[in-house]
């Protein structure tokens, strides 16, 4: 980790952060060896630049200008362990302007409990005991939220504050796994210390990652991996495939002004759109695009979506919930075929591409569907198990496109 250093005496203008790099990284305001301020960007000279601009308007801002005479950064390689340096910065040196900043409400800790039969991580506002584990402060709860989020796709653990006799909803979906409701149940005593031994596991690994020891767990992960495909065991091998993706993911993380968001909705339907020019010759935009599923708890309750996607960004305003009327629908593409009918029976602005959650079947139904109406809209299905598309233009066809 090497540490630079730029002298600040007056007048401090943009000339003087000239060196400073575009990049990933902490930066601590500083008067002699006191830290009076420090943060973390994706980009520490744009930030820094900032903060001399807000510094005409804003007397905390001026006031970290004032009394620094030097400023010192430090370039990671993602933001992710950029977040983790600012946390571990702050809660080492307790920099003045980091708490007067906060107009008295506390930065947010993740903490990992000791002491508890099934170690929990929860987001708390202070340190307050010594039996767990504290990591933070961070200042952004935003980070700490995609920061929980994403640690639970990668590891799997609990949030409940109690033991139940169920199995949480996050078990469900691949969240909370092992469950610690489910192996209370369990009567297998073998299976059930098993059971506690791989939640244990899990605690510890993301312990590590949240230490910055990424290196390490990944390099396990992808160990599991190896090891499960020899066994022939596919279905965990997928699940630890999945978790290797998060926590690149998870690692590489950053977040966007809504600037440079816009730039990348743009380039993802350029992409996609460079995609489908040779399949669908006559697609000439790609502004606005309609995506269609099926939801069949029960024939009574079976749904239609449209989730409407409008020149590169979701337009949530333009949604659509229909429910299913036709009685004798049985399968989920008869359900799909009065759900776009009636669709195209609304006075609403024409897709320039279609988007079905479903194979050939779905996408069969659609097209001729659409044929009999005189609507030639493009048509894409996405299949799962394997992942594919389904091409619905002049015959079908099926690829696995590299994207």
């Amino acid at each position: 980790m090497t540490i630079q250093t730029i002298k600040l005496s007056a007048p401090v203008d943009k000339s003087t952060f000239h060196s400073l790099p575009a990049s990933n990284g902490v930066y601590l305001f500083k008067k002699d060896n006191v830290y009076l301020y420090i943060g973390k960007s994706n980009n520490i000279k744009a930030r820094i630049l900032s903060h001399l601009e807000n510094a005409k308007n804003i007397l905390k801002e001026r006031a970290i200008f004032d009394n620094s005479n030097k400023l010192e950064y430090i370039s990671v390689d993602c933001e992710f362990n950029a977040l983790l340096l600012e946390a571990s910065l702050i809660q080492k040196h307790h920099p003045k302007y980091n708490v007067i900043w906060k107009d008295g409400k506390s930065y947010l800790y993740i903490k990992v409990t000791k002491g508890d039969e099934y170690p929990k991580i929860l987001t708390v506002r202070k340190e307050y005991d010594n039996k767990s584990l504290y990591f933070g402060p961070f200042s952004s709860s935003k980070d700490v939220e995609i920061l929980i989020r994403s640690l639970r796709k990668v590891i799997p653990f609990c949030t409940q504050t109690k033991i139940t006799s169920k199995a949480c909803f996050y078990h469900k979906i691949g969240l909370c796994n092992p469950c610690p409701n489910v192996i209370n149940k369990l009567e297998d005593e073998h299976e059930k210390k098993q059971q506690k031994y791989l939640y244990r596991e899990h605690i510890r690994t993301i312990v590590n990652i949240l230490k910055g020891n990424t290196d390490p767990v990944l390099k396990s992960l992808y160990k599991k991996l190896s090891l499960l495909t020899l066994k022939q065991d596919y279905e965990s091998a997928i699940s630890i495939r999945n978790s290797i993706t998060h926590f690149n993911f998870l690692i590489h993380f950053r977040t966007f002004t809504h600037e440079e968001f816009t730039h990348i909705a743009f380039d993802n339907s350029l992409q996609l759109y460079n995609l489908l020019k040779p399949l669908f010759p006559n697609l000439n935009k790609l502004f606005r695009i309609e995506c269609f599923d099926i939801s069949n708890l029960s024939q009574k309750q079976a749904t239609g979506s449209m989730v409407v996607n409008s020149n590169g960004l979701l337009d949530k305003s333009q949604y659509r919930k229909f429910k299913i009327k036709r009685l004798d629908s049985q399968s989920d593409f008869e359900m799909l075929e009065e759900v776009i009918k009636r669709r195209m029976n609304n006075k609403w602005p024409k897709p320039d591409l279609i988007i079905l959650d479903g194979g050939r079947p779905q996408v069969t139904v659609i097209k001729q569907l659409l044929n009999s109406i005189g609507k030639n809209i493009p048509l894409i299905g996405i299949a799962k198990n394997p992942d594919r598309l389904v091409i619905g233009n002049g015959f079908l066809s099926t690829f696995k496109p590299k994207l």
